[in-house]
């Protein structure tokens, strides 16, 4: 993936996140993303920077998601 490519990705995690905490009011603890200083708009770190971003912000989003999932819908073919 292209750096150009990554900080799209970033930007776009990002925006699910504040649409996650918005919809539920849940706030997600995202210590370790803030701890890297990497936002979507430094373009002027690396792409291993963004790369390190990306994981964190997606681990802290999915592991909410998780944390608030009320149940679980079962699989089904129609």
């Amino acid at each position: 993936m292209k750096k150009q490519e990554l900080i799209h990705l970033h930007g776009l995690l990002a925006e699910v996140g504040n649409d996650f905490e918005n919809r539920n009011g849940e706030t997600i603890r995202l210590d370790e993303y803030e701890s890297l200083g990497v936002r979507p708009t430094s373009i002027h770190k690396s792409k291993t920077d963004h790369k390190a971003a990306v994981f964190a912000l997606a681990d802290a989003i999915t592991t909410e998601m998780r944390a608030t999932e009320r149940e679980a819908v079962a699989p089904r073919a129609d």
